[in-house]
């Protein structure tokens, strides 16, 4: 498994354009995070190798490019032995896009004109498997959550116990493993084993697949920022 920002003072960061304005603006704005290495940068084309050859911790990645789309990309990633963590960065909060990138295990969904500061948790929150998304594409999942879809996000909370509701609440909100041991007063280690149960009871792939059906299920609040 990669390092995390839990277990690595540094998080080493990969980011994937085919704008060379983007890239290094990117790279700035990351690059001047004490605990990020923005250990390079690339095009589509070279984005394999490059994840093989920096083993980066996570992966800003361009969802639209012109020699191979981000999804293409997201899925042989997400195929290596020990993929890094993936957020989709694009100008466009499609529900399309959202949909796959998330169903391919991509960590997170971040708009390009996402605030630096926000840029730079989010890089964290990364790191440390909590996932991110931007403001818009929350908004945009609470207000297409509708119908079937929220009756299944509300059959799938519902099996789960008290405790396992509040992680589930918790992962929702973005928080790591340390800060959801911190809010419910116990270890690291144990916020873990339950993220892990919360995960395997609602039968998805990632934490940021069981904040979508918290936020569809109505237990996140109205402003539900992560």
């Amino acid at each position: 498994m990669s390092p995390t920002a839990e277990t690595a003072a540094t998080l080493r960061l990969l980011i994937v354009d085919d704008e060379v304005l983007i890239r290094s603006g990117l790279t700035v704005i990351l690059g001047s995070a004490p605990d990020i290495e923005v250990v390079g940068s690339c095009a589509g084309a070279d984005a394999l190798t490059a994840v093989r050859e920096h083993r980066p911790d996570v992966v800003l990645l361009d969802i639209r490019m012109p020699d191979v789309d981000g999804i293409t990309l997201l899925r042989h990633i997400r195929r290596l032995p020990e993929p890094p963590h993936v957020a989709m960065l694009t100008t466009f909060d499609t529900d399309e896009y959202l949909g796959e990138a998330l169903a391919l295990g991509a960590g997170g969904f971040l708009l390009k004109d996402t605030d630096p500061e926000v840029l730079v948790r989010s890089v964290r929150a990364l790191g440390t498997g909590a996932g991110c998304m931007s403001s818009s594409v929350v908004r945009r999942l609470r207000d297409g959550g509708r119908g079937g879809e929220a009756v299944s996000a509300d059959r799938a909370v519902a099996e789960l116990s008290g405790r396992e509701k509040q992680v589930l609440t918790f992962i929702g909100e973005g928080l790591s493993n340390g800060e959801i041991g911190a809010r419910m007063c116990f270890s690291t280690a144990t916020a873990k084993d339950d993220v892990s149960a919360v995960l395997t009871k609602l039968g998805v792939a990632n934490r940021v697949q069981a904040a979508v059906i918290a936020e569809r299920a109505g237990l996140l609040g109205a402003d539900g920022a992560r």
